[in-house]
């Protein structure tokens, strides 16, 4: 069909995520000392433009809301010229991996989140 299907948009907004979990400070080696980790429980897309096939890309991505386990994200896929392709309103909840159960995010992540709801701030993923 020559566009991007919707598996490529769920996968560049997927890596966004870990981007900005990261950049809050989760370091991803919590999964196999700490069994420690993101499940995302909702995910709601507003495709807009239409990219095919080999167009580059960025992501944009911002904390919306966090509370005690779970975080509130929003990721814009845009185009080189800078459209919002899809948008992507994301809810994560931090996850013990073996006993399969939310628990409540480490301080230093959630005050990082705050941080960034409080200055609206944006991170750009590229992609």
């Amino acid at each position: 069909m020559g566009h991007l299907t919707v598996q490529y948009y769920v996968a560049a907004f997927d890596q966004a995520m870990w981007h900005l979990v990261s950049h809050l400070g989760y370091d991803p080696e919590w999964r196999d000392s700490r069994h420690e980790g993101w499940a995302d429980v909702r995910y709601e897309i507003d495709f807009q433009s239409e990219l095919r096939v080999g167009d580059l890309y960025i992501v944009e991505s911002e904390v919306v809301d966090v509370g005690k386990s779970s975080l509130k994200s929003r990721h814009q896929l845009r185009a080189r010229s800078g459209a919002v392709s899809a948008e992507l309103l994301m809810t994560s909840v931090y996850f013990h991996l073996k006993d399969r159960k939310s628990i409540p995010i480490p301080d230093s992540v959630r005050r990082a989140a705050r941080a960034l709801v409080e200055s609206s701030g944006a991170m750009d993923v590229s992609e």
